[in-house]
């Protein structure tokens, strides 16, 4: 069985650790806790006909990797961004984390997770703004950790992207 590690990446209060509890544990809480340092999670997936056990770091938010210990990234097989869809703010500063991370570990698989879709009269991200970056190559999945909208296919895309990889 392969072991890849991933990390959520994001602002803070995007949903980072509430999209691994609803993929690891099935559970939403909205409860808001700060994350402070990092907290790992494993699940095992499989892909295609691969095992995989995914060691998932859920990261303190930051809008700058740079604040991130490089213990933190080393490793790193894959990533997700996490914007939160009610703050558009929340996706340029995902541009910038992807230019962080870029700069610091080279080009990784990763995928964007838009979250917080069950708040769609909240919503504050233009549709344009995602065909930007669809149109620049990022793969985008639209989440809602409390209802449970597109987090398996998050992770199982990702999972999947760090196998081709290594192939």
């Amino acid at each position: 069985m392969l072991q890849k590690k991933i990390c959520m990446l994001g602002a803070p209060a995007v949903g980072k650790t509430s999209l691994i509890s609803r993929y690891v544990r099935q559970i939403f809480s909205d409860t808001y806790l700060s994350t402070i340092g990092v907290k790992i999670d494993e699940k095992d997936v499989f892909t295609g006909n691969q095992h995989i056990k995914l060691l998932i770091w859920d990261l303190f938010g930051t809008t700058d990797p740079l604040n991130l210990p490089d213990s933190y990234l080393r490793g790193m097989a894959g990533y997700i961004l996490v914007a939160d869809g009610t703050r558009s703010e929340t996706l340029e500063m995902a541009r910038n984390i992807k230019s962080g991370i870029d700069e610091l570990r080279g080009e990784l698989p990763f995928i964007v997770a838009i979250n917080k879709h069950d708040l769609d009269a909240e919503w504050q991200i233009a549709p344009e703004d995602i065909d930007t970056l669809t149109g620049m190559g990022w793969e985008i999945v639209i989440t809602s950790a409390k209802s449970g909208a597109g987090v398996e296919t998050l992770f199982q895309q990702l999972a999947g992207k760090t196998v081709e990889l290594a192939a």
